[in-house]
This record gives C-alpha cells, structure tokens and sequence, in this order.
C-alpha cells in the first residue's frame, strides 16, 4: 500500500472519530459519567496523535483504535445501559438487559492486536505462542484494572446515579466476571483472525519490524 494512500486512510479514520466525539459531546445524558466513559479513549487517541511521526502504528492498530473510541463515545453519550439500538435489542428480543456494555467489552479483545504490535516493535519478542499468551495476559489484566477502577467510582460515588451508570451492572452481580470473560473471549478470537493479517502489514507498511513476522 503506497504511503498517501495510507496516511489518507488515517487522516480519514481520525475525522470519523473526531465526528463522533463532536456528536458525543452535545447534550449527553450525563457529562460526569460521559467524562468518566470517554476518558480511556482520549488518553489512547492524544498517545497515537502524539507518536504518529516518530512511531507510526499499522493501519489494523489505528482502525481498531477508531473503533474503541467510537464506542466510547456512543456510550459516554447514552451511558452503556441506555444505548438505543440494544434497548431495542433488548425489547424485540426480550432480554433481560442492555447488552452494548457486553457487545463493548468483547470487541474490546480487539485492542489485543495494538498490544501486540507494540510488544513486536519495542521488545525481543518474535511471534509464537510466547506472544500470544503474554498478549492475552495483558488484554485480561487490562480488563480487570478496568472493573477495579468501576469498583473503586462506584465506591468514591457512594452508590449514586452517575457511579451506577458507570459501573453499568444493570443489577447483574457477575457483570465484572461476564464483562472480563468477553474481553477474553474477543482477545482471543482477534489474536487467531487478525494476526496474519497484522503481520502482513507490519511488513508492507513498516518495512520489517522482525524477521519472524
């Protein structure tokens, strides 16, 4: 892939997430809990702007990075719980909840393949089944850190309105083992689809990265 064609592609990428966050930020249904929602995926899209011309990712990383934020958005807008099209999900297929937060969580596995590339470009780690468990540990442990600092607000917010939208339980006392179960499920799901794919472009757009990709 040529290399305008490919920062097109970014550039591109960049204007849908930008679109989204504008539309995310006009009237909220609360802006303490979209602020809490959208904050991870602020930190993660000033870091890629920051890096992009000292350490470019693949488009993959930067597609599923769009992706996390998008969907960020979306539920810092409505919260998780209240995401219209899974509410009617919910109603036409009567379900007990709201499952965006679940939908979230498993696309979520995604990120898996940004981990690693950057194990691939800043460590000694070459594909295997190395990089493939410790990947995996690191997606589940980023997963976890996230339902403690759910724990942690809704503990700091004494159980109210906003705390219990951002924890996003909906009731369900397993929520944080479901929604940690979803992230290792999609994390491993993207590692076995996506991983050829990934190694393909990490020699196509970056030239190398290792001779084992």
């Amino acid at each position: 892939m040529k290399r305008k064609s490919v920062v097109t592609i970014h550039v591109s990428l960049l204007l849908v997430v930008i679109a989204v966050f504008i539309w995310s930020i006009i009237k909220p249904s609360s802006y303490l809990s979209w602020a809490l929602e959208v904050t991870p995926a602020l930190i993660v899209l000033i870091f890629a702007l920051s890096t992009y011309k000292k350490f470019r990712l693949t488009t993959l990383s930067y597609v599923i990075i769009a992706i996390m934020a998008i969907l960020m958005f979306v539920g810092g807008h409505y919260t998780y719980s209240k995401v219209p099209l899974f509410n009617w999900i919910k109603d036409t297929f009567d379900l007990k909840r709201n499952h965006y937060d679940r939908f979230g969580h498993f696309l979520k596995g995604m990120f898996s393949i940004v981990i690693r590339e950057l194990l691939l470009r800043k460590t000694l780690l070459t594909k295997g089944t190395w990089l493939f468990w410790i990947v995996t540990s690191i997606s589940l442990a980023i997963s976890a850190m996230y339902e403690i600092i759910e724990w942690i607000s809704f503990i700091i917010g004494k159980g109210g309105k906003t705390a219990k939208n951002f924890l996003g339980n909906q009731g369900d006392i397993w929520d944080a083992q479901w929604d940690m179960l979803l992230t290792l499920t999609g994390t491993i799901i993207a590692l076995l689809l996506l991983s050829k794919l990934h190694n393909r472009l990490l020699r196509t757009e970056l030239g190398k990265v290792n001779s084992d990709c």
